[in-house]
């Protein structure tokens, strides 16, 4: 029913997106400007966010994103600003949308093993949004107007759940003939980008070789119902291919790249699978590394850091405390765990203690966004409102569409009395967790308060002005 109801939901971006149509003429040559793009992309994200479950947390946000940012430092000037954003949801797929939107499935991420793998798929990605190949592909199908963009980018997003084949049907029947499968010249281009490019940033293309081998035995042993991104992103054996020739062409010149510490990288996987995986199975493969005599002192001590994190889910906060100190004992370089540990100190009734753990953090590292907002959870939980609100509004700053902060912000002003102030940040809330209708209330409601300030009044009437935006389209 859960399954069902999510491509229920999903039809609503589809009933967006298809009438966006009126953006691009019927007999324009090109399917859609880079402005069009832009505009598109903000409607997209929010009806996105509307049809998705994504793991949109402080951590997860921030680990992604500043990844994105490293790879986009070498990739020249670019027509977008991209966002990173991570679903909820195990399917082996990833797709990029409109100006920059860049997606990962949790089922994706959960079959790689170093941060070079994630990052060789968004290095393609980014490469395919860098030469329009998506625009491309819609000009050489014939595929005409935003309309069909939102149904072929429903088709492509779903997988191979039982919404695609209707979707992309429904386009097939408006009189479109093409799919979004990306040509094999088109996925050269993507490979050869993202090899000179992790090239650029010091890191090892064989993330990228290693990356292939795994969607080649993913589409061998799954032929029968292949992942979306094996169909819009074709010809794995031809891929790796020519990823190894480039890498046996390098052979003897080029200097090889240092190790990564790999921290960073099983962290947020193992923080993404806590949250999204079956925890049984999740844990019987943490605790089969961790039995493992040939596994590295590294993959045990993370593979107990992931335990700590299940053990949390399922509220067993000694255990997770437990395995946590653990692994703070065998990686002290690494403050972020303080911060996981005070996690579970706040969700096990301890917010005094875990304040006392984030103070030490947060001296040495104010950017630590995951930190901030635990923080402020922490101070609340103590009744000290107005201290936490000053991390708060430092979140906004940023992660600005970030839902949760608002909720936060919004109980605050409502239990000051501040009415209006309470109804404009639960419109944020509602606005960048993709609810327009409960979004458009409360910034009316903000609107008409008398005691709201005449700058945020501006400000809900021009998030108001969005909202509509994305209603009309």
């Amino acid at each position: 029913m859960k399954r069902y109801l999510e491509r229920f939901i999903a039809l609503v971006v589809i009933v967006t997106l298809s009438t966006l149509g009126s953006l691009v003429p019927v007999q324009r040559s090109a399917a859609f400007t880079i402005g069009e793009e832009r505009e598109v992309g903000e409607k997209l994200l929010f009806t996105v966010r509307s049809a998705f479950k994504l793991v949109d947390d402080p951590d997860v946000t921030q680990y992604i994103n500043d990844l994105g940012r490293q790879a986009l430092k070498v990739t020249g000037i670019q027509y977008f600003d991209y966002r990173f954003f991570v679903i909820n949801d195990n399917e082996f797929n990833a797709f990029a949308a409109p100006s920059g939107l860049i997606f990962f499935y949790a089922g994706l991420i959960s079959m790689m093993n170093s941060e070079d793998e994630l990052l060789s798929v968004m290095a393609h990605e980014i490469g395919h949004i860098s030469k329009r190949h998506l625009a491309s592909r819609m000009e050489k199908g014939k595929i005409v107007g935003i309309a069909s963009i939102g149904m072929a980018l429903a088709a492509l997003a779903f997988g191979s759940g039982t919404a695609a084949p209707t979707l992309m049907m429904g386009s097939l029947a408006a009189g479109q003939s093409a799919s979004l499968h990306f040509s094999r010249q088109d996925e050269e281009e993507a490979d050869l980008l993202a090899y000179g490019w992790m090239q650029k940033m010091g890191r090892n293309p064989e993330g990228q070789e290693q990356m292939l081998q795994t969607m080649r035995r993913v589409a061998r042993y799954r032929s029968e119902r292949l992942p979306q991104y094996l169909l819009t992103h074709p010809d794995s054996e031809a891929r790796l291919s020519y990823v190894q020739s480039l890498l046996e062409n390098e052979q003897g010149g080029a200097t090889a790249a240092p190790p990564v510490d790999e921290f960073e990288f099983f962290r947020f996987k193992y923080r993404v699978m806590s949250q999204t995986a079956d925890q049984a199975s999740f844990r019987t493969h943490l605790t089969s590394v961790i039995t493992n005599p040939r596994s590295t002192a590294f993959a045990v001590n993370m593979a107990k850091y992931g335990l700590s994190q299940v053990d949390r889910m399922e509220n067993n906060f000694d255990s997770s405390l437990s395995l946590i100190n653990e692994v703070i004992a065998a990686l002290p370089q690494h403050p972020e765990l303080l911060v996981d540990k005070a996690v579970i100190e706040l969700a096990a009734g301890q917010a005094g203690q875990a304040q006392r753990t984030l103070e030490g953090v947060l001296n040495r590292d104010r950017t630590n966004m995951h930190a901030v907002f635990t923080m402020a959870k922490a101070l609340l939980q103590q009744g000290k409102q107005r201290e936490a609100e000053k991390y708060l509004k430092e979140l906004v700053v940023e992660q600005p569409e970030y839902p949760q902060v608002y909720f936060e912000l919004g109980q605050i002003a409502a239990n000051q009395g501040q009415n209006g102030i309470a109804a404009a940040y639960l419109g944020k809330h509602y606005l960048y967790g993709g609810k327009m209708e409960l979004a458009r209330k409360s910034f009316n409601d903000a609107i008409r308060d008398g005691s709201t300030p005449p700058d945020l009044k501006k400000e809900c009437k021009d998030l108001l002005e969005t909202v509509k935006r994305v209603e009309e389209s």
